[in-house]
């Protein structure tokens, strides 16, 4: 009777956690760049009732007899299929059609790494994201100086970044964006504000330029939209919705049926 209770106890938390991770993907279903996220459960280990025995002469073997005591979290995974591509007609907004992601670097030349391309420009004409993180290329930061005569700018599938001059001289090249690429990148920490950092098990990145050793290449005035698919999340939240129901039912019964034992010395 025990076992049953914290087996229902388990399994509300376990369809808590699936909730928590659905409620988030929806939250996030307009975030440039996001990948949702998928929660899984394994049993745990079984008490042993009675073991195995094999096969004899006059008697043929017989199963072990086991009984579950619940089931826990598994994993928590970062689903990082592609997003559907959105036109905005905005010139620095970028996107990347394939594997990889854009390189990040604050101040301190720590690197992180996003999928979200809406880069802005600084009082500088640094090339930076929302949080004013600088977008890395082959040379370092990307500057576009408002005072060198640019009448535009253009960013190629490549990631060169070009100024365009408005007397006909041929077009200045001021940086290449870099990608990355991961080993694993489920392995990716999610950091906020649209960003991920290596860990241990994701491997070091691997950063080249788009269009080369499998990176996407980039594709200009336009955004990855999240990959949250709002109908399968709310089936997901339907199962785990029912999911938690029928641990809380789990519960109450097995709470009746020890009411019912307590009332038999009566």
């Amino acid at each position: 009777m025990i076992r049953s209770l914290y087996s229902g106890i388990g399994g509300m938390n376990n369809f808590q956690t699936k909730l928590d991770t659905i409620g988030n993907n929806i939250s996030n279903v307009n975030t440039f760049g996001f990948k949702k996220g998928r929660a899984t459960f394994n049993d745990l280990i079984s008490q042993q009732m009675k073991g195995a025995s094999e096969p004899g002469d006059v008697r043929g073997g017989t199963n072990p007899q086991q009984v579950g005591l619940g089931g826990g979290l598994s994993t928590i995974d970062t689903i990082s299929t592609q997003g559907s591509l959105q036109t905005t007609g905005r010139d620095l907004d970028l996107a990347i059609s394939g594997d990889g992601y854009f390189v990040m670097q604050d101040g301190d030349g720590a690197e992180s790494y996003t999928r979200a391309g809406n880069f802005y420009l600084d009082a500088e004409g640094t090339l930076v994201n929302s949080d004013g993180y600088f977008v890395v290329s082959d040379n370092g930061q990307i500057e576009i100086d408002p005072n060198a005569g640019y009448e535009s700018y253009t960013i190629s599938g490549s990631g060169v970044v070009s100024g365009i001059f408005s007397d006909g001289q041929p077009p200045a090249e001021l940086g290449q964006i870099q990608i990355a690429t991961f080993a694993n990148p489920g392995g990716l920490s999610k950091a906020g504000g649209n960003l991920f950092t290596a860990t241990a098990n994701s491997g070091d990145p691997i950063i080249g330029n788009p269009g080369e050793q499998g990176r996407g290449d980039l594709v200009n005035s336009t955004l990855e939209m999240s990959n949250v698919d709002l109908a399968a999340e709310f089936a997901e939240m339907i199962v785990a919705q029912r999911g938690f129901q029928a641990n809380t039912k789990m519960i109450t019964t097995s709470d009746e049926i020890l009411q019912e034992l307590i009332n038999l010395k009566r």
